[in-house]
């Protein structure tokens, strides 16, 4: 039983199999209060804002590490965080 608020990794998935590239797919469970449904905080799974979901804002749910910086990919499918050394994630949803 999760308490409310929190969430919890199910399944981890890392596919190194192309050079510099490493696709990984998470799963995640959540228990989340009125209002709020699964997203993703600090590049862990968290409770977010059901309005930043149903916008597509996924910057506004601070979804990078502290200093690395949040972009919209332009379709809204997903944003990218850019480390300070120039590295690129992408996170598609």
């Amino acid at each position: 039983q999760l308490a409310a608020g929190t969430c919890e990794i199910v399944t981890l998935d890392r596919d190194s199999s192309q050079p510099r590239r490493t696709i990984a797919r998470q799963t995640a469970r959540c228990a989340c209060r009125k209002g709020q449904i699964a997203g993703t905080t600090r590049a862990r799974p968290a409770c977010v804002d059901a309005r930043i979901i149903k916008t597509k804002q996924w910057c506004d749910m601070l979804p990078c590490l502290e200093g690395e910086g949040c972009d919209l990919l332009i379709n809204r499918s997903g944003w990218t965080c850019t480390q300070p050394g120039g590295r690129i994630k992408t996170t598609t949803v």
